[in-house]
């Protein structure tokens, strides 16, 4: 029998808690997301704050609870990376000890002249580590008048191709996207090719719309979302979650473009009859805030999602469990625009759940997944559950 008939685990993408004890490695030294935008300015969380998030790590202006109604810890990045599909893919069971090839001087001629003729374009611009916002703003005109699309990665393991909504159709930048994703293999093999369109008539007013696509390596088969599905358990994936595994062990998908309509899915997902997992991403923190470098987007941001937070605990059943952590770093006040090699938090909380538990440092993310994997009776590859601890 099941503890919990639903757990319902929310990322707060990019919500880091420190540096890891090997950040100076990643360059990353000293850095610290949720440290940050506290320091900033007096941070309203009450509810954050009433689970345990001050009685993870010290945050300015944030005391930590006597009594917290959730329990609290912190996991920490085991992986070979610290990106989105490194922190998602340790969270279901998968310890990439070789993260995903990154290319900080740009895609070479083998990549780009393939490309090239595969996806039958007069070349493309760009080819260079960038902000999405800053290489349309250089670029997007030129794109306009000689049709050629915008590639361009990060320090991410990625592959963007950014391109006008009304110069090259949407269908045809999927299109391109799959041609890329088809070439990506072998030690070219990028965690993620992403379609950026975006609209505008100059470069002042050029903007990304939500019609961005994500084609994500597919992960291995042990990870803990077609566990749970092959079991016949009900896997609901909302916002980005389901790219990010490559839509594998994915029962529902429920679109979200932000974090209001995340927070309305979830909501959606738990007012409705299901079993097993809800699974979603807040990913505005690192999207607009964390690589935009924007301290007080960031703080807004935490301050509306704490006071929604009491929507999403009213939705839970009694016998639901809320896991929220991160995935990673992205420190906004940090020199760059990268992420950050950093400790992730994580609060646990149940109406039928201990509350007050001190769940310490986890040795991995996977601990998340093991736990819910626990929870149904189940194993996957990697992770001490913690389900003893907080059932």
């Amino acid at each position: 029998m099941s503890k919990f008939r639903r757990i319902c685990l929310v990322v707060l993408d990019s919500a880091g808690i420190g540096e890891m004890p090997d950040a100076a490695e990643w360059g990353d030294a000293g850095s610290n997301t949720l440290g940050s935008v506290f320091a900033s300015r007096r941070v309203n969380v009450p509810n954050l704050a009433a689970m345990g998030l001050g009685n993870i790590a010290p945050l300015a202006h944030v005391e930590p609870a006597a009594s917290p109604t959730g329990s609290y810890g912190k996991c920490t990045l085991k992986s070979d990376g610290k990106d989105t599909t490194t922190g998602h893919w340790e969270m279901a069971g998968i310890i990439l000890k070789q993260g995903f090839p990154k290319f900080p001087d740009g895609f070479p001629p083998r990549i780009i002249d393939e490309f090239e003729r595969k996806a039958n374009v007069p070349g493309v611009l760009g080819n260079i580590p960038a902000s999405g916002t800053e290489i349309i703003k250089q670029l997007g005109e030129e794109h306009v008048r000689t049709g050629k699309p915008i590639v361009y990665t990060s320090a991410d393991s990625v592959f963007q191709i950014a391109a006008h909504e009304e110069v090259v159709p949407l269908d045809r930048l999927y299109e391109m996207c799959e041609i890329a994703r088809n070439i990506l293999h072998g030690p070219d093999e990028v965690a993620r090719v992403i379609a950026r369109p975006f609209v505008g008539e100059t470069a002042e007013t050029f903007k990304r719309t939500e019609n961005r696509h994500d084609y994500a390596v597919p992960p291995p088969a042990g990870n803990l979302l077609p566990v749970m599905k092959d079991v016949g358990l009900d896997v609901v994936c909302i916002g980005k979650i389901a790219s990010i595994y490559d839509n594998l062990g994915v029962t529902e998908e429920l679109t979200a473009k932000n974090n209001d309509q995340t927070i309305d899915q979830t909501i959606n997902a738990l007012n409705a009859d299901t079993t097993g997992l809800i699974f979603s991403n807040l990913v505005d923190f690192d999207m607009l805030y964390g690589h935009r470098r924007d301290v007080e987007g960031y703080a807004k941001a935490l301050e509306h999602f704490d006071a929604r937070l009491t929507e999403i605990t009213a939705a839970l059943n009694n016998d639901d469990l809320l896991i929220m952590t991160a995935d990673h770093g992205n420190d906004p006040a940090f020199p760059g625009s990268d992420h950050t090699r950093e400790y992730v938090p994580l609060l646990v909380f149940g109406k039928n759940a201990r509350a007050g538990v001190d769940l310490g440092t986890r040795q991995s993310l996977s601990d998340i997944g093991q736990t819910i994997a626990e929870n149904f009776g189940l194993r996957i590859e990697d992770g001490v559950s913690f389900l003893n601890e907080v059932s």
